[in-house]
């Protein structure tokens, strides 16, 4: 990054500016001017409204006490999006205070009784629709996963073999999400194990949601794929908010959306884990 680029930023007298790791989406840095310490995301090309979707999640954390960065500055720069945020101080911490700020998080509803959100997920592999609605099988099967299964599809990383065991567990889905009731729960949308940390206190922090209203079961799946949360996360968050009857059976659901996210990113080295999870859904529903 250049100074000319830098010097437009909201700050002043930046005195160092390193590249960090930010996930496979974004460009991001430490920023030091004065006192103050700044974690920037930058990404090429896009408007600044690329980060809207993000900048309303911390904004909804922030206001229900969920620890997380906070918004201090978006925009465009030389055609370049831009966000700007606080930089959280990495530590080590419990996971049984992560299982209660999730359940925490799971805790806030949204206020019309609906499932979505104000404004759509946007990535530079993917969007969502979240417009209110109603029905979690309408958001989550016939807005996500049904998505996914096109774009798979039209990337030739599905066959007619993959797509005819979809269509057999897409019933098995809609019929298990008939039995149960789901609630809006404010989301993070994207909870893996690289997206929370603890600081330097020990507290535990959630970082670069895809915030939405939906069934909670949705992040404790994704929870489940990759790892990164221990028995201690399930016990304290099952303390704090107890799940419902047949909810291990049904991460499976969201185990495949995760896993259908990624085959669609980076290609078939994901096509078998969300190959073994419609198995076990389609194993699941004999029994």
């Amino acid at each position: 990054m250049d100074k000319q680029w830098s010097s437009q930023l909201p700050i002043s007298n930046i005195t160092k500016l390193v590249r960090v790791g930010g996930g496979d989406v974004n460009n991001a840095y430490r920023l030091e001017a004065g006192d103050e310490t700044y974690f920037l995301l930058t990404q090429p090309h896009q408007p600044a409204t690329f980060y809207a979707g993000e900048i309303a999640g911390l904004k909804d954390f922030e206001k229900n006490d969920i620890l997380a960065p906070r918004v201090l500055g978006n925009g465009q720069i030389d055609g370049d999006a831009y966000l700007l945020l606080n930089y959280l101080e990495q530590g080590q911490g419990s996971q049984t205070d992560l299982g209660e700020l999730v359940a925490k998080l799971h805790h806030v509803h949204s206020k019309n009784g609906q499932f979505g959100y104000d404004l759509g997920y946007v990535s530079n592999d993917e969007s969502f629709d979240n417009s209110w609605t109603d029905s979690w099988s309408n958001l989550f099967v016939n807005r996500r996963l049904d998505k996914l299964r096109q774009m798979v599809l039209d990337k030739h990383l599905w066959t007619q073999r993959d797509d005819d065991k979809y269509q057999q567990v897409r019933q098995v889905i809609l019929a298990a999400l008939a039995e149960h009731q789901s609630e809006p729960s404010l989301l993070h949308g994207d909870l893996w194990g690289g997206n929370y940390m603890f600081l330097a206190d020990g507290q535990p922090a959630l970082i670069d949601p895809a915030a939405f209203y939906g069934d909670r079961e949705f992040d404790l799946g994704i929870t489940t794929v990759f790892g990164g949360f221990d028995a201690d996360f399930y016990a304290a968050y099952n303390a704090a908010y107890p799940l419902d009857p047949g909810a291990n059976q049904r991460l499976n659901f969201y185990r495949l959306y995760y896993l259908m996210v990624h085959t669609n990113k980076f290609g078939s080295m994901y096509k078998s884990g969300a190959d073994a999870a419609m198995n076990q859904i389609l194993e699941n529903a004999r029994v």
